[in-house]
């Protein structure tokens, strides 16, 4: 399959979100809602999705969608495009460039094809699960095997315990040789970049993984869920560098 015309419009898409995105970073007047779950939520979040929509509506209207903030289109077509405006909202608002836009394509239910895109610092990562660039240019995760050598990077502290095995992640943590709350989509970008080499996250949503999985198996990593299952769909996400340090980190998080 061809993914080249779908890249070029998921390129535009980035594009065109990020600069409706690029003016509410930082803004201390940036109005912030709570939705139902508590999380938050602003206008750069869904008028980034409505401007997303309306370009796939336009341009490929037999196409399903399904986004973080305006929920399913036509979720059983052939083609669904996956949305969340900004993984990582809670940074945004605090003003860390620590998040980022995620857009994804699935084929048959499965992703062939994904976007992290941080319009502040400029950095589009695109991969198809063949090949991963980061603004063009080919990257690969670094050969890292050893816990010991491994960088681990998580989004919040709290949730391993709320929602997994708090005490195996800790083990997990001690192991390491650096951990860090580098979080979100760009823990990912991190890890697909060659620049750390553990990344994870006990509870995700469909928004939050798509993306991911093309990406990760692109740059030559591994990505399943918390307990080394599959991927998509799934409800939580451990990325490594290479299957080795993979084994390892599912064996610290099952022991």
């Amino acid at each position: 399959m061809d993914l080249t015309p779908y890249r070029t419009l998921m390129t535009a898409l980035a594009q065109a979100s990020g600069e409706f995105i690029r003016p509410h970073f930082g803004d201390p007047a940036l109005a912030v809602e709570s939705k139902a779950d508590a999380s938050p939520v602003t206008i750069a979040d869904r008028g980034a999705e409505e401007l997303m929509r309306g370009m796939l509506a336009k341009k490929l209207p037999s196409h399903g969608i399904i986004g973080e903030e305006f929920g399913s289109e036509n979720p059983g077509a052939e083609f669904v495009w996956v949305l969340d405006p900004i993984d990582g909202t809670k940074s945004f608002i605090t003003g860390v460039p620590l998040w980022g836009t995620l857009i994804a394509l699935l084929y048959g239910g499965q992703p062939v094809l994904g976007c992290i895109h941080q319009p502040i610092l400029g950095q589009l990562m695109l991969g198809d699960g063949q090949t991963t660039t980061l603004n063009g240019r080919p990257v690969r995760c670094r050969p890292t095997k050893r816990l010991a050598e491994a960088t681990l990077l998580y989004s919040d502290p709290l949730n391993p315990a709320k929602y997994q095995n708090g005490p195996h992640f800790e083990a997990l943590a001690r192991r390491a040789k650096l951990v860090r709350t580098w979080g979100d989509c760009y823990g990912y970008l991190l890890v697909a970049a060659g620049q750390a080499d553990l990344m994870c996250d006990p509870i995700m949503n469909p928004w939050d993984i798509a993306a991911l999985v093309p990406i990760l198996r692109g740059a030559g990593g591994v990505i399943t869920d918390w307990s080394g299952g599959p991927a998509y769909p799934a409800e939580s996400t451990l990325a490594a560098a290479t299957p080795a340090l993979h084994a390892a980190a599912i064996a610290a998080l099952q022991a």
